[in-house]
């Protein structure tokens, strides 16, 4: 009943900028920490960038400095910018969520989106 879908992948180049999106919807009670992770071909995946409830946030060394993860609470959405973009920066990204649904025992899934592509090169 609940899903994420990201949106905002493309090809860049070199010091560009891109902003990814990501919405859940479906049977949601409350959403706690929301995140951004990538992998790229033959690695495994990592963190990028996560975000309590309360804005606290968190970045992955390569990229601080140069990114900003975001929320709107009201829209159930969860946002990354990325700037000064570089090659290694190339990779699928997938969006993060821990989402507690609204049923009667409020239990607590982490859900996963499919995946957005994110390809730098000139």
């Amino acid at each position: 009943q609940v899903q994420l879908e990201e949106s905002g992948g493309g090809l860049v180049q070199p010091g560009e900028s891109l902003r990814l999106s990501c919405a859940a919807s479906g049977n949601i009670f409350s959403i706690n920490t929301m995140g951004w992770y990538r992998q790229a071909p033959g690695k495994q995946r990592e963190l990028v960038a996560t975000i309590t409830t309360s804005g606290n946030t968190r970045y992955a060394d390569s990229v601080k400095g140069r990114s900003t993860i975001s929320r709107d609470n009201a829209k159930n959405t969860v946002y990354l910018r990325m700037d000064s973009l570089k090659p290694e920066d190339t990779a699928v990204y997938y969006c993060n969520a821990r989402i507690i649904i609204a049923t009667s025992t409020r239990p607590l899934y982490s859900y996963w989106g499919q995946g957005t592509q994110v390809t730098v090169s000139s």
